[in-house]
Parts: C-alpha cells; sequence; structure tokens
C-alpha cells in the first residue's frame, strides 16, 4: 500500500510532517534544522548542550512536571543531537497526542535556560563525555571522523572541555533566539492523527506569518575539509582492540550514494556479508563485524568496524583491503541483487516503528524533502554493478583507518 504521507511549508516556513496510520500509537517530534555542522569550532556542542537544557524546564513546567505529563499518560520521550538536526520527541498512545504537542510545544517555545541549571547541566556533559572517552567502542567512532574530517567535523557533537566551558547563558540564549523560529522548525507525525487538526495547532501555536522572529534565520554549514589518516593508539586497561576502517561516498544528491548503502551492506551487513564470512566464520578473528553508513546533504563515509586481538590488527585491516580488491574484480549482477533485497527488506522492516519511521522522514527532510524517502526501493534497484565495483576500488586506494589497541 502507498503511505498517507503529506507535507506543508506554512507562510513562516515551519514545514509539517505526517504520515497516517491506523494504529492506537502516534510518534511526535519537533525538529529544527541545526546540529553540528552549523556550529563554530568553539562553540561546538552547543546545540547538545540547549537540547539538554530544553528539558530543564520552562515558564509553566518543572523538569519534573515535563517528563510526568508525558510518561503517566504512557509516553516515552527523549531528543537527539545529529550534525544536521536537534530534535525532540515522544510516542504516545494516539488519544494523548494534544499532550504530546501541549509539551513538546513547550519546550521549543518557552525554555527557561535558567542559569543555575546550565552550571549543573555542564557538568554532566563532562561526565558524559568522558563516557564516551572511556567506552573503546564508541571512542574509536569519534577518532574515525577526525580522521576523516577536520574543522568542525572533527569534533565530537558533544564539544570537549575547552568549548563546553566557554558556553555561558548569553551565548545559549543568543543561539537559542537565532536558531528556534519557526522558518527553521519541522514537525513530524506519525500515527493516527489528522493532518489539518495538525496544521492548525501549528498556526496556532507558531503563527502563520514571516513578521518578525517568524523569519528563517540564515544558518550556515562551517567550513571543514575531507582527509584520510591512519592512526593506532594504545591505551592501558583495555583487553580487545577496537579498529574502524571508513572511506568517503559520494553525497546523498548524488544517485552513486545508494551504490555506497549497497557495498556497505555487501562487505559487513549481517552474518552473510562477505568481510564477516572472512573474519569471523573462517578465521575466527573478532565476533564483532559490523558496518554502515553516515550519508547526507553535506558530508557522506561507510565504515566497518571490527573488535579484534590486537597482534590481529594488520591482518584484519589487509582482510578488509583484500576484500574490496575482490569486490572490484569479481561482483556480479546476482550477488548485487541479493543484497540489493537485503537492503529492500531492512527498509521495510524498519518502517514498523512509527518513532523509527518519523525520525527517518525527520533526516530525508534534513537531506531535501521527506517524500524522497519513499523513493528508496526504486533507487536500490536502479544501482548499477559498475557503480560498487568502482566504490570498491576507490576504498582500497583511499580510505581511513583508526584503531585503539591495548597497551602492554
Amino acid at each position: 500500500m502507498e503511505p498517507k504521507f503529506y507535507r506543508k511549508v506554512l507562510k513562516n516556513g515551519m514545514t509539517i510532517l505526517f504520515e497516517k496510520r491506523d494504529l492506537p500509537v502516534v510518534s511526535v517530534a519537533f525538529a529544527v534544522r541545526h546540529g553540528g555542522i552549523h556550529e563554530e569550532v568553539f562553540e561546538k556542542g552547543i546545540s547538545h548542550f540547549i537540547e539538554h537544557m530544553l528539558y530543564k524546564g520552562t515558564k509553566t513546567r518543572t523538569s519534573k512536571q515535563i517528563s510526568e505529563e508525558l510518561e503517566k499518560n504512557g509516553g516515552e520521550m527523549n531528543g537527539f543531537t545529529e550534525n544536521a538536526i536537534t530534535a525532540y520527541w515522544c510516542k504516545m498512545p494516539s488519544d494523548k497526542l494534544k499532550i504530546a504537542l501541549d509539551v513538546l510545544t513547550d519546550l521549543v517555545k518557552n525554555p527557561l535556560l535558567d542559569k543555575k541549571e546550565i552550571e549543573k547541566e555542564r557538568q554532566v556533559i563532562f561526565e558524559e563525555i568522558k563516557m564516551y572517552h572511556d567506552n573503546p567502542l564508541r571512542y574509536v567512532f569519534e577518532e574515525i571522523q577526525k580522521c576523516l574530517y577536520d574543522g568542525t567535523m572533527g569534533i565530537d557533537l558533544a564539544g570537549t572541555f575547552e568549548t563546553m566551558n566557554s558556553i555561558d547563558r548569553e551565548k545559549m540564549v543568543e543561539k537559542f533566539k537565532s536558531v528556534y523560529v519557526p522558518g527553521n522548525m519541522v514537525l513530524a507525525v506519525v500515527g493516527n492523527a489528522n493532518f489539518d487538526e495538525l496544521v492548525n495547532f501549528a498556526e496556532k501555536n507558531f503563527g502563520n506569518t514571516l513578521k518578525g522572529t517568524s523569519e528563517k534565520s540564515e544558518i550556515s554549514v562551517k567550513k571543514f575539509d575531507l582527509k584520510n589518516e591512519v592512526k593506532v593508539e594504545e591505551r592501558k586497561g583495555i583487553d580487545q582492540a577496537n579498529l574502524v576502517f571508513a572511506y568517503h561516498v559520494p553525497l546523498v544528491e548524488d544517485k552513486k550514494s545508494d551504490a555506497a548503502r549497497i557495498l556497505t551492506c555487501l562487505m559487513a551487513g549481517g552474518l552473510s556479508s562477505r568481510l564477516f564470512e572472512e573474519i569471523r566464520e573462517k578465521r575466527n578473528l573478532a565476533y564483532a563485524v559490523k558496518g554502515g553508513s553516515q550519508i547526507s546533504k553535506y558530508f557522506a563515509y561507510n565504515f566497518i568496524y571490527v573488535g579484534t586481538m590486537k597482534e590481529n590488527v594488520e591482518k584484519v585491516k589487509n582482510l578488509i583491503l583484500k576484500e574490496f580488491g575482490e569486490v572490484a574484480k569479481s561482483l556480479d549482477e546476482k550477488e548485487l541483487n541479493s543484497v540489493k533485497e537485503q537492503l529492500i527488506g531492512n527498509y521495510k522492516i524498519s518502517q514498523e516503528d512509527s518513532a523509527s519511521q518519523m525520525q527517518s522522514l525527520l533526516f530525508a527532510e534534513m537531506d531535501g524533502q521527506a517524500k524522497e524517502f519513499y523513493e528508496f526501493e526504486k533507487n536500490i534497484r536502479n544501482v548499477k554493478l559498475e557503480d560498487v565495483r568502482e566504490l570498491a576500488k576507490k576504498a582500497k586506494e583511499k580510505f581511513s583507518f583508526f584503531a585503539l589497541v591495548p597497551k602492554e
């Protein structure tokens, strides 16, 4: 069945996305078109900091009242900051939709950004940064991005101790006022709701005019350059080496970005993938062999993660390179079509959960228009064999690599 999808841009620039589902559940999100990629190096982490602070209280609700109003009505709530978006969402019984809309609207319109709470939450984020550093699996993904990019893309979304210490209430309020305006906002809803009522709610609560603060502010992507680096870092107190192999791929508007999705699935997309078979099943060199893609309008790369013993790091790296060479030379239509079916099946399964679907539509909107998400199956089926082979050849020739290994 064709999805019942609706999209409207209000006169104030606010975008409404809605997918109708006849189930007693609804997922709701307010998002702004601003994330880590829009931050200067000296302010890195401010989007994530603001995300934390919006849950710390509004002019009419305390932090506890925010969580209680959603959770005591059966809801789940959370937020996330990514490179191109910051979002606040909840999943509720559909008959409680108005509560979800009211609470989330309050968050994005009326945060207190209390000075004392800012100082307290700063300490929480310091602990979050330390937690990421101490987790080898999380840490290697931070470091591989530094091997792929410089500038703002080479710094984690949570920022650093230095950048976080530089952000005071004045800077946070200034950033909030410039970013959290209707023209930069997206309301996304997936579930049992009425589109016209959603539009009416948005117009009533955010206006439907381009006057004053409704105007879309100019949000620019900050400068960063692509690079390729190979690094190995030693650390005491760990028993396993964690490594990531990554390579740049075409941006989302390039049709070859779909070939990149196929290549990452072929190489490390599950137990039937080439590298899982080569590294784990044939040679027993690892437990975890996983791959994925980060493909957007602004940056794009594929990655492969492996956890192995220190003495096997170079062997695993060479196996990865060897396999890319094999794909570049010998990938055939039969194997290509098999991976296409795998990706299309995964795409269909991902749509089962309304919250997952809501986030997928938001990310598609950040990269162009949300309706393009529904073109996934057609785009994957149109990928040509030579495009996948070409990307495999390039990956072998030009890549980044980071390994965190035990120190004796």
